[in-house]
């Protein structure tokens, strides 16, 4: 009996030995499957905050696109809008300097990994210019290329808005200004000459026997004439000078700052440049001359159409003396147009 009480007792205290074991055990794996829970919710939070920093980071720089790009917007100069975009770049991103250039320049020693880079700026296929830059680091070089392609964007819309504006006011012939846009800057002209108590010149030149050439040879070779007649003109005036096509085979030029005797010597030499080119148009060779007539502010006038009247009587006077002249209104006594 004794024996059977005692083996009762080891099997009751095996069991609750087994059962507390089991229930360890459980335990132990609730925890662990807690454990394991609470990991995940935590790298989901993790990821959540990633997501939500990688999100905040592209709104940032989608609004920095933004802003830059609506600032620049607002020009249509080439280096106000490039002088936006490099104050934007070093807003945003480390780098030591950056310049727009037309030709990439030789290349100077790296210095080290931060070293010189070009970056060509390009939109829609087309080249237009490289952007030179120094000491921009490894982790910002993606987003500079982002600012910078929006920037090539940008100074493409501005360099078409000034291809249109200079075919507005260029004469598709002769490469000079327009009649309407040359009159616009000769009238600016008068008044600076008014306000600063200056001298300023006008030219009109005349093609002689324009006519003869263009029924000789044909209208495509008196077009000929013409654009050669336009780049002779070019080639012996300064860049502050103003030239145009007048109309038909006339053309004009302004002087500013520049007196009678200056704008003489002006217009001796654009007539002997002209006499002395000889001009290849399709099967014809030709030399040409022409005629000029010089006018003067304040002398002969003092309004743009004055002056342009001087200035044509002039060229009549060098076409009646025998062409191929020059002849300045105040070099003679022009007839009263009362008698």
């Amino acid at each position: 009996m004794i024996i059977l009480t005692i083996a009762f007792v080891a099997v009751v205290f095996f069991l609750a030995k087994v059962a507390v074991l089991q229930m360890e055990q459980a335990s132990d794996e609730d925890v662990l499957r807690s454990k394991e829970t609470y990991q995940k919710i935590i790298d989901q939070q993790a990821k959540a905050l990633a997501e939500k920093t990688r999100l905040e980071r592209e709104a940032a720089q989608i609004f920095t696109l933004y802003d830059m790009t609506r600032e620049i917007n607002r020009h249509f100069n080439e280096q106000e809008a490039f002088n936006i975009f490099k104050r934007r770049l070093k807003e945003n991103i480390t780098i030591e300097d950056c310049q727009l250039v037309d030709e990439v320049p030789p290349a100077p020693p790296m210095a080290g990994p931060d070293g010189r880079e070009v970056f060509v700026l390009k939109a829609k296929e087309k080249k237009l210019g490289f952007l030179v830059t120094q000491g921009v680091p490894q982790k910002d070089r993606e987003k500079f290329a982002i600012l910078a392609h929006q920037f090539a964007l940008a100074y493409r819309r501005i360099k078409l808005y000034k291809d249109i504006e200079t075919l507005a006011i260029t004469d598709g012939l002769s490469a000079l200004s327009t009649r309407r846009y040359f009159l616009e800057r000769f009238d600016e002209e008068i008044k600076r000459a008014q306000a600063h108590k200056i001298k300023m010149s006008f030219l009109m030149l005349d093609v002689d026997h324009f006519k003869m050439i263009n029924d000789r040879h044909g209208h495509l070779t008196g077009d000929a004439v013409l654009k050669e007649i336009g780049a002779i003109i070019k080639e012996n005036i300064r860049e502050i000078d103003i030239a145009g096509r007048y109309g038909g085979e006339e053309f004009c030029v302004v002087l500013p700052e520049t007196d009678l005797e200056g704008a003489r010597v002006v217009a001796e030499r654009i007539r002997k440049a002209a006499e002395a080119r000889v001009i290849k148009a399709y099967d014809a060779v030709l030399s040409i001359t022409i005629s000029i007539g010089v006018s003067t502010y304040p002398s002969d006038g003092k309004l743009p159409e004055e002056i342009i009247d001087k200035a044509d009587w002039s060229l009549y006077r060098a076409k009646s003396q025998g062409r191929n002249c020059v002849v300045a209104f105040g070099m003679y006594n022009p007839p009263d147009p009362a008698s």
